[in-house]
Parts: C-alpha cells; sequence; structure tokens
C-alpha cells in the first residue's frame, strides 16, 4: 500500500489491515472459504499499484463492511451471518473486477491453500 495515500481520506474509518488479517484469522474456517476467498481478492486488488484510488475505495468500503462487528446480521449467526458480507463483498467485485488479475487470485488461492490446506 505504499503508492496508496492514507492521509486523503479514502480509507474507510472502520477499516484497518490488522484487523482485517485479525478476522480472516479468527473467522477463516466459520465464513467459509468463498467468503474468505472473495476478502482475499479484493485485499490483494487493493495492493496493486495499477488499481486507482476509486477502485481502492471500493474495495476497502467493503472490507471495512466485513470486518465491523455490527452489520445487516451479525456474524454469529449460524449459517446466515456472512451472507451480508458476501453480498458486500461481491458487489465490490463486480465494479472492481478489472483490477482482480489472475496474480491477485493466485496470491488468493496461495493464502487459502496454508489456511485449508489442499481442498481449500
Amino acid at each position: 500500500m505504499a503508492d496508496y495515500d492514507h492521509d486523503a481520506g479514502e480509507i474507510p474509518a472502520g477499516y484497518s489491515e490488522s484487523r482485517f488479517w485479525d478476522k480472516l484469522k479468527k473467522y477463516a474456517r466459520v465464513a467459509g472459504s468463498e467468503v474468505i476467498e472473495k476478502a482475499l481478492w479484493l485485499f490483494y486488488a487493493a495492493q496493486r499499484p495499477e488499481t486507482p484510488v476509486w477502485a481502492k475505495t471500493v474495495i476497502y468500503g467493503a472490507l471495512a463492511y466485513f470486518i465491523l462487528p455490527t452489520d445487516a446480521i451479525p456474524d454469529l449467526v449460524p449459517l446466515a451471518g456472512y451472507t451480508d458480507d458476501l453480498g458486500a463483498l461481491a458487489a465490490a467485485i463486480g465494479m472492481v473486477t478489472l483490477y482482480i488479475s489472475d496474480e491477485v487470485k493466485e496470491k488468493a488461492r496461495q493464502k487459502m491453500q496454508a489456511w485449508f490446506g489442499a481442498a481449500g
């Protein structure tokens, strides 16, 4: 994120990289691989210098929603708790899909394999 201006105010107040990784690590198995994969796609797309500021703003907004403890459907609700998170992530992916490269997907795949094993 070296090329991203943190002081310009584009990153929502609810987002921080450490909170993102903490939530992923804590809830990876509960949330399921689909939610985690989409979150990683967005995270790694935001790290690319080629991704424009407007797209990073969309990405960080979706990731902030993902990591916030209060959202439309609380994450602790069995089976349904991550459906709204997946919806927010999917909407963001639809908006920034041009910046989710094969390299981004490969980084996400490698992280998923490290966390979930070969079956993902």
